[in-house]
This record gives structure tokens, sequence and C-alpha cells, in this order.
């Protein structure tokens, strides 16, 4: 029987110039191109991965959306990404090139993750791209090592409790908050712009991209999704 090809590709941050090489033209060769997305209340949807793939002029009818409900109870999720393998299976049966996309890495805080099990629990033939993260962006943008010889670096995402982000400042000499969203006063009450150096960003690559040295002006800002931020000791 004749099988296709399958192949995870990484998007980067944001910025549509930050793609590889190697992840561009396998979206340019592929047949079909998967994509996630968000579902809201009301049947809105939004895709940060397409608004990516917008920019390299792509044919439209090989791109398919698996939009994701934006509510607590995540009951949805398992059968969403079902639904989504059976459609890549079929293709990949057919004999397609199936490309699946993410923003960032696919291997980092990616819920790609999710389709690749199911690809593997089949035994299907897959290839991954890898690509920038955002937090490797913010370390270029701000132009800040992330890490020199022996430094230690964590990433934490959704930090749980005060008590946890004063233990990671205290044990690596660069901590990466991924996810902050609901974590502000957490940071609010440990942060020490004294003792520790702040690069703060929301939407990377994006021409709403912010930046900022100053954790009280990121503090009074409405934090959106796509925001993190890198947390580095001040040396005596």
């Amino acid at each position: 029987m004749m099988v296709g090809k399958i192949q995870g590709v990484s998007l980067g941050p944001g910025d549509p110039d930050l793609i590889t090489l190697k992840g561009l033209k396998a979206l340019q060769q592929a047949d079909k191109i998967y994509y996630p997305g968000s579902l809201f209340k009301g049947g809105r949807k939004a895709s940060y991965s397409l608004s990516i793939l917008d920019h390299y002029k792509l044919d439209s009818e090989k791109l398919v959306g698996f939009y994701l409900k934006m509510d607590l109870g995540r009951n949805h999720v398992n059968e969403t990404y079902e639904t989504a393998f059976q459609q890549i299976l079929a293709d990949y049966n057919k004999g397609l090139s199936v490309v699946i996309v993410s923003e960032g890495d696919l291997s980092t805080f990616s819920s790609f993750s999710y389709l690749l099990e199911k690809i593997n629990t089949h035994e299907l033939t897959i290839d991954l791209i890898p690509g920038i993260t955002s937090y490797l962006h913010l370390a270029s943008e701000s132009k800040t090592p992330l890490c020199l010889q022996n430094e230690k670096v964590t990433i934490i995402p959704r930090i749980q409790t005060k008590e946890e982000l004063q233990e990671a400042i205290a044990n690596f000499d660069t901590v990466v908050l991924m996810k902050i969203i609901s974590v502000i006063d957490i940071i609010s009450a440990v942060i020490d712009q004294k003792k520790h150096s702040i690069t703060y960003a929301e939407r990377l690559g994006t021409d709403q991209q912010f930046i900022t040295n100053s954790w009280q002006t990121a503090n009074q800002r409405e934090t959106p999704y796509f925001s993190l931020m890198i947390i580095k000791k001040i040396k005596k």
C-alpha cells in the first residue's frame, strides 16, 4: 500500500522570517498543512499559527485547522485531537505529504505532542523540524546572553507559588517564566529590581511586540496570553 509522508514543522515565535529554510520548504511542498487554533464562545475562531502561515503565500486549499474550545473543562480536547489525527491518517494512507505545524518549537510546551503520541502509537513515519522558541527570541531581542559557561537555566510554565519562584531564583542563574498571564501577583511578590534584572515581553515577532526591563512598567499592563519574562540575579 502506498503511504505518504508526515512532517512536524516549527513556525518559530511569531516573526514569519524566523522559520527555518527546511521548515519553509516542507510547507511549500506539502499537500496538506494542519494547524492548531482556538474556538471561543459564540463560535469565534483564532489561530496564531495561521497568522504566521498567511505570510508564506501558500495555497489556502492545503490548509486544515483543528480548533480547541477555550473553556476550563477541556473535556473535548482528546476528541478534537483524535478527529484531526484520523484526517491526517487518511491523508497519509492516500500517499499525501502532510505537515503539522506549531508556533515556537514542536518539542517545547507544544500541543503538537498530543498528535505525535498518536502518530507514534500507530507507528507512522514522521520527521520533526525544530524551531526558535519565544525565550530564545527574547534573549536575542534583549541582547543579553541567556547563559554563559557553567551558569544554570530553568524554564517554568505558570509558576505555582511564591516559594517556588524564590527557590528557582536562588538555585539558578537564569529563570525563564512562561504562561505568566495568571501569575502576575506571584511574580510581583518576589521580584526585587535591586536584586534581579528582568526582561518582560509580549507578542514577540509581531507588530504588537513590547519589551521592557522595568517590572513596574510590565505590571501596569494588561498581560496577554503570549507573554513571558527572563529573570537574572544581579551580580555584585
